[in-house]
């Protein structure tokens, strides 16, 4: 075992919902061992307040979270990143900065609940399904043994787990 606490970024596009959703999430269920951070390609410069209640729902606090650029994570001073998660596909097919760290990456690809249409009930639903398919991934991802995998074998491991538990009915 160790004593390391892994930095963790995780990156959608507008970094209003999902990314935020996975930062809180890990952060609330990694107890100290992650330090999850979230950033967009082209930040809305609001997170979705129907993700911030989700996370409010869980007992997350949520004063902290802001909609930012990913610049910011590729900066000097940054963090040193030990892993970069995708959970949109846009972001997924772009072009990224350079990560500090070399760290690992993998696509945990989600279905956007921002662009969620109709009722309230039907908007909260989907953030429901999105927080309940990023739960179960990071609930994988928290249980392996990091420490003991090689890098080549924690890539494979991560970027199975953006294939499982996808939370949506059929």
């Amino acid at each position: 075992m160790t004593d390391k606490t892994y930095n963790v970024l995780f990156i959608c596009t507008g970094n209003s919902a999902r990314s935020i959703l996975a930062e809180g999430l890990l952060n609330h269920l990694g107890q100290g061992r992650f330090k999850a951070f979230s950033a967009g390609s082209f930040p809305t410069g609001r997170v979705n307040p129907y993700a911030l209640r989700a996370l409010q729902q869980y007992g997350i606090p949520v004063e902290h979270f802001r909609s930012k650029s990913w610049d910011e994570f590729s900066q000097d001073g940054a963090p040193e990143l030990d892993f970069v998660f995708t959970v949109c596909d846009k972001a997924a097919g772009e072009v990224c900065p350079v990560w500090p760290g070399q760290p690992i990456t993998a696509h945990w690809g989600v279905p956007d609940p921002a662009a969620a249409e109709g009722t309230e009930e039907r908007k909260l639903q989907a953030i429901r399904d999105t927080k309940l398919t990023l739960k179960r991934r990071i609930e994988l991802f928290l249980s392996l043994p990091i420490y003991k995998l090689d890098n080549v074998a924690l890539q494979k491991a991560v970027r199975e787990i953006g294939h499982k538990s996808s939370g949506f009915p059929p």
